[in-house]
């Protein structure tokens, strides 16, 4: 019994990859039950982080490690999406992020309670992936994810469909779904004004040299947002980025009549939309 035992906490260790969690019903899937979860952790072999989760004692989890367990091992459809997104892929100096690190996620079901419980100092905010694109893309992505246990070649970061991305992370190289800048942007500008301020938005299209037109017109023309398929193309034009000359915008739904997204705003006579006097000029 005591061989079989330590048989289970040698597999432990190999389907639980250090620095990642686990739910309790994850365990319990593979064999691991309340008892002998309970044992782990007063032996120290598993902590508690937060009710429910376990994870092996040793390294500090950061935002990554959790969207990654929620994915590869708990496959949960969540992406990486907006700011976040643009931030990891190497647009941070146009990214401004204020107090405390606010990680965005999107998902079609409401997050667990767990996940702002491991480490409150991470500021999860949740948005609604079916609120701009209405396929299943995230749902897709997650599930086409490798086996993290399994041996694997070396894994690159590549796109997949949707305007998602498959992102290499860290030392080891672990893959997490998160989006493309193209789709990173147009969540972003899900967020004016309410949450988000056209002044930041200039700052970020700024930088945003090397998108992919292709990738572009593909979500151009599935976004459901009105308003953000407008405002896209006012910065566009605004900042006048190679890209822009390979869209056809006629095969864009940008809708009829006028939006109010800057109260006291001017009116762009183009696109119908109200933006700030001091950003209306080139």
């Amino acid at each position: 019994m005591s061989v079989q035992r330590g048989q289970k906490l040698n597999s432990l260790q190999h389907l639980l990859p250090e620095g990642l969690v686990v739910s309790a019903a994850w365990l319990e899937d593979r064999g691991y039950s309340s008892a002998l979860r309970g044992k782990y952790v007063a032996n120290r072999w598993l902590k508690q982080p937060a009710r429910g989760i376990y994870t092996r004692p040793g390294a500090e989890a950061r935002w990554q490690h959790l969207v990654i367990s929620m994915q590869s091992l708990m496959r949960q459809p969540v992406a990486v999406g907006g700011l976040s997104a643009l931030e990891l892929q190497g647009y941070g100096h146009y990214v401004r992020l204020g107090t405390g690190h606010r990680v965005y996620l999107y998902t079609e079901t409401r997050l667990a309670k767990w996940v702002r419980e491991v480490d409150p100092s991470i500021h999860f905010e949740q948005r609604n992936a079916n609120k701009l694109f209405k396929e299943a893309d995230i749902e897709h992505a997650v599930t086409e994810l490798p086996d993290l246990t399994a041996p694997t070649d070396h894994t690159e970061t590549s796109h997949v469909s949707g305007g998602l991305k498959r992102f290499v992370w860290g030392d080891r190289e672990w893959p997490m779904i998160i989006s493309s800048p193209e789709r990173a942007t147009l969540e972003f500008l899900d967020e004016i004004p309410n949450r988000q301020s056209f002044e930041h938005a200039a700052d970020l299209f700024t930088g945003l040299t090397d998108l992919s037109p292709r990738r572009l017109q593909k979500l151009l023309e599935r976004c459901n947002s009105v308003k953000v398929t407008r405002l896209f193309l006012w910065f566009a034009e605004r900042y006048e980025h190679t890209w822009l000359k390979h869209l056809d915008v006629a095969a864009i739904d940008i809708g009829s009549g006028k939006r109010v997204i800057a109260k006291s705003g001017r009116l762009d006579p183009k696109y119908q939309i109200t933006v700030p006097e001091n950003l209306n000029g080139h």
